[in-house]
């Protein structure tokens, strides 16, 4: 489970969450929407230990955070926007140094490429991957951590549709397992119908919670930024 109460966070003037309350909780998928600069990213970097908050608690699978950091990190994998990896590692170097890091094998790291499409590219090194091979190996690094709390920030990106959806298929399946899932996005079209619950991010706050199977419907209507504002708010997919 993922639990944030009053969770703040300002970057100089600019207030970017302002007492955030969170509830994503096991065997469910949960995304996480709203415009950009909405405070999404920033949400899940805090999750993930990578900021502090100014203010408020975040637990995580049971653990707080600020207070028990090593037992609560070690219960989640990340997914960030932006996955880099060393453009002279290979594919494979890097899922083995990912799976070494993580406690796994070396077939753990073999299995985790092959899930992924990436066999036939183990030998290429990562800076002469295309962006969907990137996020894939990415997704292969994510899941070798075997984790119970899974965040993930706009993980369709650069991902062709095939692909889209067998991530889709992939989360759908860990959260049945028990995992706790929370996707950030602003992509509203391809997330339609694919999750269990969908929270809104507004003016720093939880904005409630709309229809999975009606998430632009449900988006404007919360929020009342116009369906024609594509500058807002990516309705793509």
């Amino acid at each position: 489970m993922i639990l944030t109460r009053n969770l703040t966070k300002s970057f100089g003037s600019r207030h970017v969450l302002a007492g955030l309350d969170l509830v994503a909780e096991p065997g469910v998928v949960t995304l996480l929407v709203g415009a950009n600069g909405a405070g999404k990213t920033t949400t899940l970097r805090l999750l993930a230990g990578l900021a502090d908050p100014d203010g408020g608690t975040v637990a995580i699978a049971g653990y707080d955070l600020r207070r028990h950091r090593t037992p609560a990190l070690a219960q989640l994998s990340f997914l960030p926007q932006a996955p880099r990896f060393h453009p002279r590692l290979t594919t494979g170097q890097v899922a083995g140094f990912y799976a070494q890091l993580r406690g796994r094998d070396r077939r753990a790291a073999t299995d985790a490429l092959e899930a992924w499409g990436l066999a036939e590219f183990a030998r290429i090194p990562t800076g002469k991957l295309s962006g969907g091979l990137r996020q894939r190996l990415a997704l292969a690094v994510f899941a070798l951590a075997d984790a119970s709390v899974l965040l993930l920030d706009e993980p369709g990106l650069s991902l062709d549709p095939d692909w889209r959806q067998r991530l889709q298929q992939f989360l759908t399946t860990e959260a049945r397992r028990g995992c706790t899932v929370l996707i950030a996005t602003h992509l509203l079209g391809e997330w339609e119908g694919q999750v269990d619950r969908c929270l809104v991010v507004a003016d720093g706050r939880c904005a409630g919670e709309i229809p999975p199977d009606r998430l632009r419907e449900g988006f404007f209507a919360r929020t009342g930024i116009p369906g024609e504002a594509p500058s807002r708010l990516s309705v793509c997919g």
